[in-house]
């Protein structure tokens, strides 16, 4: 903790594996950076992070990210903590909080592609896997996009192994905007 300077919050270990996958391709070296990627173990703990990490506790820059559906209980804790009120979208941003459509998972289907990320669930292995899924009558006939979320949604590990590989894949002009924003913060 000596030399980190910014702790950057972030739901779960997937998406923690995304952004330090990221943050290696663009060459962006977090610990000489003095950057830690914190996953809490679910949005409802923001709170927590926020009182051990910010204003009150060790007095760090704080950043993160976080799915649309938790928005609410990033806003509050952070107005909790005195950094912000009547948060709006903008308000969070300008603290370095950015919010994923629906979560990250969601943001990199979409930059990359249905095609693309069959293409990297055929490469691991598990596309035979994958067409299971797809003719399972919950899930047939549903958008590939949709199909693809679940499935890494249900292996054990798969959702961590597959952020980062997703991430990894992209094409600099493919990264999402909510993990665009954080990590031109973190380098700047």
């Amino acid at each position: 903790m000596i030399d980190t300077r910014t702790v950057v919050l972030v739901e779960g270990t997937s998406d923690k594996s995304a952004v330090e996958a990221l943050a290696e391709r663009r060459g962006l070296d977090l610990e000489k950076e003095g950057v830690r990627v914190e996953a809490m173990g679910g949005a409802t703990n923001i709170g927590a992070y926020v009182a051990r990490f910010g204003p009150a506790g060790h007095g760090l820059r704080l950043a993160g990210l976080c799915d649309a559906g938790e928005e609410g209980d990033y806003r509050k804790a952070l107005e909790r903590a005195g950094l912000g009120s009547g948060l709006d979208r903008g308000g969070l941003e300008a603290l370095g909080f950015y919010v994923c459509v629906a979560d990250l998972e969601d943001e990199l289907i979409r930059a990359l592609g249905t095609d693309g990320v069959e293409r990297i669930v055929e490469a691991e292995g598990e596309l035979g896997s994958f067409r299971t899924l797809q003719k399972q009558p919950t899930w047939r006939g549903r958008a590939t996009h949709d199909q693809l979320r679940r499935f890494m949604g249900a292996g054990s590990g798969r959702k961590i192994r597959y952020s980062r590989l997703l991430a990894a894949a992209l094409d600099p002009g493919q990264v999402p905007r909510p993990l665009e924003l954080l990590l031109a913060r973190l380098a700047g």
